[in-house]
């Protein structure tokens, strides 16, 4: 038995806490990689933060803000999710998405159009929110919520609007607080929260936070693609739930999704 717990000794010894273990990560990754990293845990309230305040390229998932207004407005009686849109062809719009393939004048309901907005990241379905629900009314309900620094400033696939700065914007920590207002039923009604963590968990996209984790791997999340920036952001179902936000930036895709990937893994493994 001594003899057991001397060779125990050094792994206990040497044992990294989640922090440290992220800290060293971090320090590998290589320049000019900048990586913007918010981690809660939603049992004990602990942190991890890594330039969590600071302002990044928000891509798709500026998308989470829009589907809170949308429920929001719903609960005001102000929009109908049950209700028709026609779709026309000057709605259309490139990149992510299924919509842009439908022809001219298909029906889908708005709950449709919210849905593929979160699963399939549509670009389409995000501008047709977007004009239905108001861009001010977007970024007020984000003022409104606490978030200073996030804003919704032109529409899916605006590339003129990107060149002269206007740039959809978040924080990886204001993110984390929309998804816990989410997860804390402290919007819209409980009915609505529910809805909304059934549409995150029905994210398609697996490169990122699913890289390195089993199929089995409960997560509500919402991931955003452009060719600077890289993100995910989710509530992880796990023996202690946590939040988790991760932009990255300075490198090339297939590097950002691996150390997005990476990063779920290494929380994945010390909250499971």
């Amino acid at each position: 038995m001594k003899r057991l717990l001397f060779l125990l000794l050094p792994t206990l010894a040497t044992a990294q806490t989640l922090p440290e273990q992220l800290t060293a990560y971090l320090q590998k990754v290589p320049a000019p990689a900048r990586v913007h990293v918010a981690l809660e845990s939603l049992t004990d309230g602990s942190r991890f933060d890594h330039l969590a305040d600071e302002v990044t390229p928000s891509a798709s998932v500026i998308k989470i803000p829009i589907m809170i207004e949308t429920m929001e407005q719903v609960k005001a009686n102000r929009f109908d999710l049950a209700q028709i849109h026609v779709l026309q062809e000057a709605e259309k719009t490139g990149g992510s998405g299924v919509l842009q393939t439908y022809p001219a004048q298909s029906q889908l309901t708005y709950r449709e159009v919210l849905t593929l907005m979160m699963t399939h990241s549509d670009n389409t379905a995000t501008n047709i929110l977007i004009r239905a629900l108001g861009m001010d009314a977007i970024n007020q309900r984000m003022r409104n919520l606490g978030l200073t620094e996030s804003r919704l400033n032109r529409v899916m696939m605006d590339t003129l609007a990107a060149r002269q700065g206007r740039e959809n914007r978040v924080t990886a920590r204001e993110m984390n607080l929309l998804l816990k207002k989410i997860y804390r039923n402290d919007v819209a009604t409980p009915a609505l929260c529910a809805q909304m963590i059934d549409i995150l968990k029905a994210n398609q996209d697996t490169t990122t936070f699913r890289r390195f984790l089993p199929k089995s791997a409960i997560i509500a999340h919402k991931t955003g693609e452009l060719t600077y920036v890289r993100g995910d952001v989710g509530l992880f179902y796990v023996t202690k739930p946590f939040l988790l936000a991760v932009f990255v930036q300075g490198t090339t895709t297939p590097e950002a999704e691996r150390i997005i990937g990476d990063i779920a893994r290494i929380c994945y493994n010390q909250y499971q």
